[in-house]
């Protein structure tokens, strides 16, 4: 059942108006699971949106780790922080590529939802950890917050979101184009906006932390290239006026390529409809080549100098120690679960409840779980 068609409620804008025939629009969404009448004044993906904000999982993002733990004070990135700043560069790009931006934006907030603390390194423990239930995805995980766990409404569990939310996020647990082709666009926008996000973020959180040395990124040819556009413009910057402004003129240099070339890619396939755009051999969204390249060689950088440093890796050793012994003492004395989870043991089964329930625990809280196990531990 479809929550909207082409006669919207008169309060309510007609799309085609800035919409590119290519967007995906709110009017020809395919619904919801659970059929609802349509809003009055919002649009299906707006109401998305609003829906993603106000769960409890979204919340939590702000006390989840990013790259950095929340050891190292507050400057850096969290899942939260991060979140936003992709929802606000794949909004500029989908402004002018004339897709659907409530659809962006609720896809953008979305897309880290699912995250467990500790960021990958309490993915990769969940993941061993609840092996025998086929493991642990964060991607997967989102969907599942959203389609179960969330429980905020009286006539459905989860949040109810549109299809087309929940199969973007699906295209990224696969990894691959689906049996339909390619994600929307709408999709592909978020997934260039987050690398662009992450490229760049953890390059400023890394120097800010003094994980990194200026001299060191000044290696990358595309940060070479930011940092001499930054010179050539300002004669005299002090270190944390020039950091802020390689950042920014970073990001203008990926997103500016990213609308150039996905404009150019979009104008000569000519295509006429969101199905016509997944169905490309190619997808239509994405940057130039040569800037491929220039990205490859600082996600290698940062792979080796930021996220393998010595430091991070001692940090998330702990912390993946603490959800591995906590995943082990929760799976053999379930009993010992808060009751909204051992409620959950009869369907869903051990392993797949306590990796559910440690998911959803932010880094502060599961530290300070961790230590009051280790204090009953020791006192027994």
């Amino acid at each position: 059942m479809r929550e909207s068609n082409s006669k919207q409620s008169p309060s309510l804008p007609d799309e085609s108006l800035w919409l590119a025939p290519y967007a995906m629009h709110a009017a020809d969404s395919v619904g919801r699971e659970h059929a609802e009448p349509p809003h009055p004044y919002r649009t299906a993906f707006q109401r998305d949106r609003d829906r993603i904000v106000h769960s409890s999982a979204y919340r939590r993002l702000a006390h989840k780790t990013q790259v950095f733990t929340g050891d190292r004070g507050d400057y850096h990135r969290t899942r939260l922080t991060h979140t936003l700043e992709v929802a606000s560069i794949a909004r500029t790009v989908g402004r002018v590529l004339r897709l659907n931006e409530d659809l962006i934006e609720a896809l953008a907030l979305m897309h880290d939802i699912g995250h467990p603390p500790f960021g990958h390194a309490g993915e990769d423990v969940l993941d061993q950890c609840a092996n025998d239930v086929g493991g642990f995805n964060h991607n997967d995980h989102a969907v599942r917050i959203v389609t179960l766990l969330e429980n905020r409404y009286p006539d459905f569990p989860g949040l109810n979101l549109s299809r087309e939310v929940l199969s973007g996020q699906r295209s990224r647990v696969k990894g691959q184009a689906s049996q339909d082709g390619h994600p929307l666009l709408e999709v592909q926008v978020v997934d260039a906006a987050d690398s662009i996000a992450y490229d760049t973020h953890d390059a400023d959180d890394a120097l800010v932390l003094g994980l990194l040395e200026w001299g060191e990124l000044h290696e990358i040819p595309l940060w070479r290239d930011a940092t001499d556009r930054v010179n050539r413009r300002y004669a005299t910057l002090d270190q944390h006026q020039r950091r802020r402004a390689v950042i920014h003129q970073l990001i203008e240099i990926m997103v500016s390529d990213l609308i150039t070339h996905s404009s150019q890619a979009l104008a000569s396939a000519d295509v006429d409809s969101p199905l016509a755009a997944m169905n490309q051999i190619r997808p239509l969204i994405g940057v130039s080549t040569e800037l491929q390249q220039q990205v490859a060689e600082l996600e290698s950088f940062l792979f080796k100098r930021v996220y393998r440093h010595p430091t991070i890796l001692a940090e998330r050793a702990l912390a993946a120690e603490a959800l591995k012994e906590m995943f082990a003492r929760y799976r053999e004395f379930p009993e010992s679960l808060p009751t909204r989870w051992r409620q959950r043991l009869e369907t869903e089964g051990t392993s797949r409840t306590v990796c559910d329930y440690l998911a959803a625990m932010t880094d502060r809280y599961a530290l300070d779980e961790y230590r009051r196990y280790e204090a009953v531990t020791s006192d027994a």
